[in-house]
């Protein structure tokens, strides 16, 4: 049944950034709660049945609890919430963390912006190793590097190493340029980008010199034994069985470590097993390592990635569908 509901927002409420330019993020409510609204000043009228009407006031009530945290929205956060609000969260942007994780090395305050990343945070706080588990876009290194500067920042660790396998190299290595380092260095780029944006460019090369900052190949972990340390392995679906025991093997006294994958795109040979997936089946029920798996919902890039993710689930959903039915 078709109803009509009116809010009333105080005035000291910013219209504009809640209504968003010509109405924008209006427009984007409207079309994603199957509702018709209305502004006149600092009211708003809904219009529509009346399950979509209350969906879409909780959703106002969500968005106002984001700006008064000082977020400004966007597509993004506006999409996300209205997600919660649809899965029956009718105060789920009061649950995600109102604290800083870093400051970029623009002065930009990183924050965790879906539920998910706020349980992932939390995890890496309290544990020792924690995995993130989840598709691209999600922020699962963005965040691990957010957290390894401030520990960094606050001394709480005197180094940290990053730490991905090149392994698209293979025998392609040789035909690359330059030494070494200089051939490993495209697989190593996501890391790179991550530190600049949290240290800036400058920053980064003074601690990298000092031996502060390390960023090298999964090889390089061989042998040693990290004390004090913040390591991150990215790219995890990638490693072997062997490679990953190994990288975990090298954890010392007084380190923290974050491994992050996505073990729907594993580019090792088909009869070579990922090490990322052996690895969440043995240390499952160990106390002190923390598994969080994000989802597409958790994604925090265009809106479309959300879509492709999905679709892709759903092909392959429908390929084991066939396969068990065969």
């Amino acid at each position: 049944m078709e109803m009509e509901k009116t809010y009333e927002f105080d005035g000291n409420v910013d219209m504009a950034g809640l209504f968003g330019s010509f109405d924008h993020n209006l427009k984007l409510i409207e079309q994603n709660t199957h509702t018709h609204i209305l502004n006149r000043g600092t009211d708003v009228r809904i219009v529509g049945e009346e399950e979509n009407v209350e969906k879409a006031g909780k959703v106002f009530s969500n968005l106002l609890s984001l700006m008064e945290r000082g977020e400004t929205l966007n597509d993004q956060n506006i999409l996300y919430v209205i997600s919660m609000v649809n899965e029956g969260i009718d105060q789920g942007a009061s649950l995600l963390a109102d604290g800083t994780v870093c400051i970029s090395a623009k002065g930009r305050a990183i924050k965790a912006k879906t539920l998910g990343q706020k349980k992932y945070l939390e995890a890496i706080k309290n544990n020792t190793i924690t995995f993130g588990i989840g598709p691209a876009g999600t922020g699962k290194t963005y965040l691990a590097v957010a957290s390894a500067v401030t520990s960094f920042r606050n001394k709480e660790v005197s180094r940290i190493i990053l730490t991905r396998p090149a392994v698209e190299a293979g025998e392609k290595l040789g035909f690359l340029p330059g030494d070494l380092q200089s051939k490993v260095d495209p697989y190593l780029r996501p890391l790179y980008d991550a530190m600049y944006d949290m240290l800036g460019a400058d920053g980064y090369a003074r601690y990298s010199e000092k031996g502060m900052i390390e960023v090298a190949p999964l090889a390089y972990m061989r042998g040693r034994t990290l004390d004090d340390a913040y390591i991150i392995l990215d790219e995890a679906q990638n490693t072997t069985p062997e490679q990953m025991k190994m990288f975990l093997t090298r954890i010392g006294f007084g380190s923290r470590a974050i491994i992050t994958g996505d073990i729907t795109q594993i580019d090792l040979p088909s009869d070579t097993k990922s090490g990322l997936k052996e690895c969440m089946k043995i240390l499952k029920n160990i106390d002190d390592i923390a598994f969080c798996s994000f989802t597409e919902k958790d994604v925090v890039r265009h809106p479309l990635v959300q879509k492709i993710i999905k679709a892709y689930e759903r092909y392959d959903e429908n390929l084991e569908r066939k396969r068990n039915y065969k």
